[in-house]
């Protein structure tokens, strides 16, 4: 499954040419990672509610191949940090920021557990198939990697959980944000208060 570290199947190389945010852009993807064959509607959702100021900092948790980090830093300027469990996917999103012409940290992590330091914002179309513990890992774990009055922003479809994982936003930084719904999809938000506030 594409939420594996090392996916147990054949490579099936494609070459993604796509318009997102206004940008030309172009990916290349392979069999063991999410939506391979186009950009998934989700990620596309996400995309177009989000407006970072350029010089901002984006953690993007789950990253696949890419497609939302490496559109952000060409679209907004925001410096983008990449991070998933999936080998063969950050060997692809290696490469898309390359063909994109976009600087971007790129790492293995496991959620946060490799990750350092705070961001301006955080950004995740997690990964629904490897289950509630992981969906709800990212929502809990992501208020300490936040500065604050940063925001923490998901995409996931209402049948596939939206609901808990809104109760957990709620829970975790006390407010939550449906900031856009679009066929069944959720994008949900939350924004880190500073302790006096």
């Amino acid at each position: 499954m594409y939420y594996a570290e090392n996916p147990d199947v054949s490579h099936d190389v494609h070459q993604l040419k796509v318009i997102l945010l206004g940008q030309n852009l172009t990916f290349w993807t392979d069999a063991g990672v999410f939506s391979k064959k186009m950009i998934d509607f989700g990620s596309q959702v996400l995309l177009n509610n989000l407006e970072f100021q350029r010089g901002e900092t984006v953690l993007d948790v789950g990253c696949g191949y890419g497609p939302l980090g490496i559109s952000l830093a060409k679209a907004q300027g925001v410096i983008p940090t990449m991070v998933d469990v999936n080998l063969r996917a950050l060997d692809l999103a290696r490469k898309n920021a390359e063909a994109n012409q976009v600087s971007a940290a790129i790492f293995q992590s496991d959620v946060y557990d490799q990750v350092v330091g705070e961001f301006d914002h955080i950004i995740s179309n997690p990964p629904i198939r490897a289950g509630k513990r992981v969906v709800h890992a990212i929502i809990k774990d992501s208020i300490n990697y936040l500065k604050s009055g940063g925001t923490f922003t998901i995409v996931i479809q209402k049948k596939q959980g939206a609901p808990s994982a809104k109760s957990k936003m709620e829970e975790v930084f006390g407010q939550v944000e449906i900031i856009r719904k679009e066929k069944g999809y959720y994008i949900l938000q939350s924004i880190k208060k500073d302790e006096n506030g």
